[in-house]
């Protein structure tokens, strides 16, 4: 087995750096990262007297889901229930 010696620390080390950012950057172009770009978009929506969640999921929702999945996907974003909804509150629904 050979034994080998660094004999410029400077030069190992920065040759090291090197190597590292090369690697980082073919393993970046091998996988970017396309999370970034499907960030979720919302609609804001004053609530008026009189609307329920399952109005506005069904006026804003996607109209492929199930509804009931609309009105939870609702909740969980803003953090409320059915009796926390409020008239002229502003709560965020996806956009689909």
């Amino acid at each position: 087995m050979r034994h080998y010696r660094i004999k410029n620390k400077f030069r190992f080390i920065t040759f090291m750096i090197i190597a590292v950012l090369i690697a980082s950057m073919s393993i970046g172009a091998l996988f970017p990262v396309r999370a970034l770009d499907k960030a979720p978009k919302y609609t804001e929506v004053k609530v008026k007297d009189g609307d329920t969640l399952w109005s506005l999921a069904k006026a804003y929702g996607d109209p492929s889901r199930d509804i009931r999945e609309s009105i939870y996907e609702i909740c969980r974003i803003n953090d409320i229930t059915a009796e926390t909804l409020y008239a002229g509150a502003v709560i965020r629904i996806p956009k689909y």
